[in-house]
């Protein structure tokens, strides 16, 4: 069984799937492994079906965050210390206007580690120059474009257009998906116009929670290279389960 877990843990690191490696640290069974995949999907085991399955329902809660933990559970016989280590693929970014804001973002998140994905349909702005360090531009409208990407819960997405025809569809898109983060560029003016939208076509407050609108940690900048690296930074605090406070908060 052991190598079956090691097997497919080697395939779903290579597949760049997210994955949980659930060891059992401390008690009966210790050593043992269950690997759990979004969904419930597992392989392995850790010494008792019901532990399993409590393991693979704390797994999803891990999931979104993609944070790995330490959790203590009560068996009918012992107490039992579970690691579980949440082996995550590289993050995407997918940015949604090919605006002067998107150039410099594109240059900061590829410093940063992420793959990068412009999308606009507006193919003339897709400048060949401008935009030469993105790992992909696709001229489509925002929902066939995530379509064909493909969103999971190691994907931002930063929508820039500035233009509804372009932004919505982009947002009730992402809103469908386990996108990690989801920041949309405007005022607070009209993301409160935006959010009545988003209600009228079915979304809800927990839904709309998920927005960072106005996006960016506040940082006073206004020119498009301080917005983008206010971006990367809320993007790099979302990533690493932080909220962007300062170090010396509190």
């Amino acid at each position: 069984m052991r190598k079956a877990v090691f097997e497919s843990l080697r395939r779903s690191i290579a597949d760049q799937d997210l994955v949980a490696l659930a060891t059992v640290v401390a008690g009966p069974e210790i050593g043992s492994q269950l690997l759990i995949w979004p969904g419930g999907q597992t392989l392995g085991d850790l010494g008792s079906p019901r532990l399993n399955q409590r393991a693979a329902l704390y797994a999803e809660q891990l999931f979104p965050t993609q944070q790995s933990a330490r959790k203590t559970f009560d068996r009918e016989d012992a107490t039992v210390d579970v690691f579980f280590d949440v082996l995550a693929p590289p993050p995407r970014l997918v940015i949604v206007g090919a605006v002067h804001v998107a150039a410099h973002l594109v240059r900061f998140a590829r410093e940063l580690g992420f793959e990068t994905i412009l999308v606009d349909p507006r193919s003339a702005f897709l400048d060949q120059e401008r935009f030469a360090q993105a790992d992909r531009r696709i001229g489509s409208w925002p929902e066939d474009a995530i379509r064909e990407v493909g969103i999971d819960e190691s994907t931002f997405v930063a929508v820039l257009s500035h233009d509804p025809k372009i932004d919505l569809p982009a947002i009730e898109a992402a809103l469908r998906s386990p996108a990690r983060y989801i920041g949309v560029l405007g005022s607070r003016k009209s993301h409160r116009k935006r959010r009545s939208a988003l209600r009228e076509k079915g979304f809800s407050e927990p839904d709309l929670e998920r927005l960072q609108a106005p996006i960016g940690l506040d940082l006073g900048g206004r020119r498009a290279e301080e917005i983008a690296l206010a971006i990367a930074a809320e993007m790099v605090a979302v990533h690493h389960g932080r909220t962007g406070a300062p170090m010396n908060a509190g």
